[in-house]
């Protein structure tokens, strides 16, 4: 039985380093807070092209943290070829990169270049493919879009991070075959839809995030969000879904494993 969470995307990126307020918080610091609650690996998305290589740094830096390689949608513009076949080298060459990600399509801020996003979206897809590496998808107010690509680039290995889609989308994606993770929202007392997805989602198919330093859980929402706080969700899942934390933590450890290969 696995008595430790895993945290599937945390910007740790972002939260190591010197802040406005003038403190430091090293990966040392992120590492003993995971110990601390229990958590004992977490996961890197990528985002952007200028922090790529900081997220590699970080993975490589501690047996506990691993990355992914991939373009945030709403940075599509600045994807090149040259960027994808870096993004290749570095996959093939880096045991400590376990998916593409995060990836997708985001409609919520700017609709001004939908198709470039989705072109974008689909050379990530086809370049996971080609590694074969799991996707990790991006999904704010595309659902239906980001449903039909995956599926007709045969997409197989898919995550949706953050997820935010009603209980028939989730059924739609589990279907397919497709993995659910759940963050700090369900923790929010208004998130009714996300509290109903926890409560349906098959536990075979749940994994477990913060998104970190965004989306912090109650007790500490208002504050930076930390890999370790990934014990909150878990306890609050096990609440809705009336099982032990135990059960639900060796479950949903081991969906997040056999996902990403680790």
């Amino acid at each position: 039985m696995k008595d430790y969470l895993i945290d599937t995307h945390s910007h740790i990126d972002m939260i190591v380093g010197k802040h406005e307020d003038n403190t430091e918080t090293t990966l040392h610091d992120v590492i003993s807070d995971m110990n601390a609650l229990g958590v004992k690996k977490a996961i890197i998305p990528a985002v952007e092209v200028a922090t790529q290589d900081k997220v590699v740094e970080l993975a490589n830096s501690d047996e506990s943290i691993f990355g992914m390689v991939g373009l945030f949608p709403s940075e599509a513009k600045t994807y090149t070829p040259e960027f994808e076949k870096k993004m290749e080298d570095i996959a093939r060459n880096n045991k400590k990169i376990v998916a593409v990600g995060e990836v997708g399509l985001d409609y919520y801020w700017d609709k001004s270049f939908v198709d470039l996003q989705k072109e974008v979206f689909i050379k990530q897809i086809q370049m996971a493919q080609r590694l074969d590496l799991p996707i990790v998808v991006h999904d704010r107010e595309a659902h239906k879009d980001c449903f039909d690509i995956l599926k007709e680039q045969g997409a197989g290995r898919v995550l949706f991070h953050c997820f935010s889609g009603s209980v028939e989308f989730m059924r739609e994606c589990v279907k397919e075959g497709w993995y659910i993770a759940l963050g700090g929202v369900v923790t929010f007392k208004n998130a009714v839809k996300m509290k109903d997805v926890a409560r349906e989602v098959p536990i075979d198919r749940l994994v477990l995030e913060t998104d970190s330093p965004y989306l912090t859980p109650v007790p500490y929402r208002g504050k930076p969000n930390k890999p370790a706080y990934v014990k909150y969700v878990a306890e609050e899942i096990a609440k809705i879904r009336e099982m032990s934390l135990e059960e639900l933590i060796d479950i949903t450890t081991t969906n997040a494993e056999r996902f990403f290969g680790i």
